[in-house]
């Protein structure tokens, strides 16, 4: 089992930026992904970032120029900083944890930390 908790959520000001971070525990197996995906009120969950054990990023296009994904392999942390956020980023984001073993793919969630992009 793994446990994800994140920190950094909150309400800022259009133009403004937040930083997010998840700390992963438990059985981590790699090679595996870690990254951020969102869900705003009404709409389906969607991936914003991802990054590999090996360092390999993928932004959604939404986000891609705004937004940066960094991990520590060494500590099993990520981390989402958001700049130039709009109200269209205001959603529940969920760090999120995944990997593949000879039973197939597993995908790990975070209970959600809520940002809010308004004046």
């Amino acid at each position: 089992q793994v446990q994800l908790v994140e920190s950094g959520g909150g309400l800022v000001q259009p133009g403004g930026s937040l930083r997010l971070s998840c700390a992963a525990s438990g059985s981590i197996f790699r090679p595996n992904a870690m990254g951020w995906y969102r869900q705003a009120p009404g709409k389906q969950r969607e991936r914003v970032a991802t990054i590999t054990s090996g360092g390999s990023t993928n932004f959604a296009d939404s986000v891609k120029g705004r937004f940066t994904i960094s991990r520590d392999n060494a500590k099993n942390t990520v981390n989402l900083q958001m700049n130039s956020l709009g109200p269209e980023d205001t959603a529940v984001y969920y760090c999120s944890y995944s990997y593949s073993d000879y039973l197939g793919p597993n995908h790990y969630w975070g209970q959600g930390t809520q940002v809010t992009v308004s004046s």
